[in-house]
């Protein structure tokens, strides 16, 4: 039996994934592709690997024991993948780190430079995503790396197959529509009977200010609900609420806006991720030291 690397790939992702949709979802592959692959592996291993359990598909005992030997064959692969790019000290890298908006908009193109002038043979991809599924992605292998977040109001769940290196601190500001509030400084309390334009509650956001506006006594009248923070800016530009916003976020403020600094102290910790048992790269460590330098240049550098 001499399966590809790609097939024990599919195999390892079925395991931890437990559908064949969110493995193809995880992986930018159609279905039926995946279908296929797997197929074609239980053909190659000569034994039935996968077994129907109503709509889901499990594995088999055949199945559990040879996608334990494909994470240990995967594992081995890339440490020598490692072992090369520690060889060739960096040259002819490439790290493929996970982001969101704000961060694409402004940390992500500072921190290029700065690396690209300290170690111009490190070529960095960039893969948007939800600031909730960066985690995930780092810990499967789909990311060298990825920034993550922790508001004051709301810890992010520590991953411990994760080091995560703080390397900026922003504080969340009240935007309110142009001349809608007389004050230098609001509190929270403040913004009691205001409509409200926030991100859905399952996000880490949305859940974040949620929670700080408990904690200040009431619950906010959400009157429209948005995932973008551009998306949301234009909104209370358009004098239909008022939301929060970071420092990052602000880069793409618009106009007919007020900027407003809370009396609460609200914050967040950017963070960069990856996996523990990645540490001895190189590569990586010259990411965080880049991007710790490029948010200290924005103003936003961690304690």
């Amino acid at each position: 039996m001499e399966p590809s690397l790609h097939r024990l790939r599919l195999l390892r992702e079925l395991e931890r994934r437990g559908t064949v949709t969110a493995v193809a979802g995880a992986l930018d592959y159609t279905v039926s592709a995946v279908s296929q692959q797997l197929a074609l592996l239980e053909r190659e291993a000569g034994t039935p690997l996968f077994e129907r359990r109503g709509r889901r598909i499990g594995l088999t005992d055949a199945g559990l024991v040879l996608a334990g030997h494909a994470e240990t064959i995967l594992a081995a692969v890339e440490d020598a993948g490692h072992a090369m790019e520690s060889a060739r000290a960096g040259v002819g890298t490439t790290l493929t780190a996970g982001v969101w908006a704000s961060v694409a908009s402004t940390l992500l193109p500072a921190g290029i430079h700065v690396l690209a002038r300290d170690h111009p043979g490190i070529e960095v991809r960039s893969r948007e995503l939800a600031p909730e599924d960066t985690t995930g992605a780092v810990r499967d292998g789909s990311l060298d790396l990825a920034f993550v977040l922790d508001y004051s109001s709301y810890p992010m769940a520590r991953v411990p197959e994760l080091t995560r290196t703080p390397i900026a601190v922003e504080s969340l500001h009240l935007v309110a529509p142009r001349g809608s509030i007389d004050a230098g400084e609001v509190s929270l309390r403040d913004l009691e009977g205001k409509p409200w334009v926030l991100a859905h509650p399952r996000s880490h956001f949305g859940r974040a200010v949620r929670i700080a506006c408990r904690e200040a006594g009431f619950e906010p009248h959400i009157r429209h609900e948005a995932g973008e923070q551009s998306t949301a800016l234009a909104l209370v530009a358009a004098g239909l609420g008022v939301t929060l916003a970071s420092d990052l976020g602000l880069s793409t403020s618009p106009a007919d806006v007020d900027v407003l600094p809370l009396s609460d102290a609200l914050t967040r910790t950017v963070s960069i991720a990856y996996r523990e048992r990645d540490d001895r790269r190189r590569p990586l460590h010259a990411f965080v030291e880049a991007f710790t330098e490029a948010a200290l240049g924005l103003g936003l550098g961690a304690p």
